[in-house]
């Protein structure tokens, strides 16, 4: 099973990075990972003719996007709660595909000072509406219990993110069982 961790947010200072890394560092133990950083990728917002569900794709863009994200068997989403929310950046990468998240699992690792349950409710909403499906067990990073540095190295996690391990083992078995029974 391939499994592409997508970074949520683009904001400087952001400490996405260093969680999606332990998430690798975590997860690439059983399984073939990559990390996709929004940063990374030119989304303008709704900048194609077609819908979405339409797969029918004109610009360059958005077309390196479908194949990057149909590569994958199944998805984390690595990112924060802004104002009770999710980052926009996330919900546009989101919204420019259909057909490519269509049935493949999902698991949600959010943060935030009280671990993000809020804006994981609200992303479930979204994945649940493209017919993803997510894991039942999510992980929610409380940053109150985590001191970040602000290191440029995202190789330079907290080790209290280990605090969560078992929890983010518990929820890659159910992508994996989502994953066989779709299959």
């Amino acid at each position: 099973m391939h499994i592409q961790i997508l970074i949520g947010s683009v904001r400087q200072g952001r400490i996405g990075p260093q969680i999606a890394c332990w998430v690798k560092d975590v997860v690439s133990q059983k399984y073939s990972t990559e990390i996709i950083d929004l940063k990374d990728w030119y989304l303008p917002m709704d900048d194609e003719p077609g819908l979405p569900a339409e797969g029918i794709y004109m610009h360059k863009h958005t077309i390196a996007w479908s194949k990057k994200i149909q590569e994958a068997d199944a998805y984390i989403f690595v990112f924060p709660q802004y104002n009770w929310g999710y980052p926009a950046a996330l919900k546009n990468a989101i919204d420019h595909l259909y057909k490519e998240w269509n049935k493949k699992p999902a698991m949600m690792v959010s943060y935030a000072n009280r671990g993000g349950g809020k804006a994981a409710h609200q992303l479930q909403q979204v994945l649940e509406g493209i017919h993803m499906n997510v894991t039942d067990t999510n992980l929610e990073i409380k940053l109150s219990e985590i001191k970040f540095s602000q290191s440029e190295d995202v190789t330079n996690y907290p080790e209290s993110l280990y605090h969560y391990e078992d929890n983010l083992i518990m929820a890659m078995n159910q992508m994996y069982d989502i994953h066989s029974y779709l299959e």
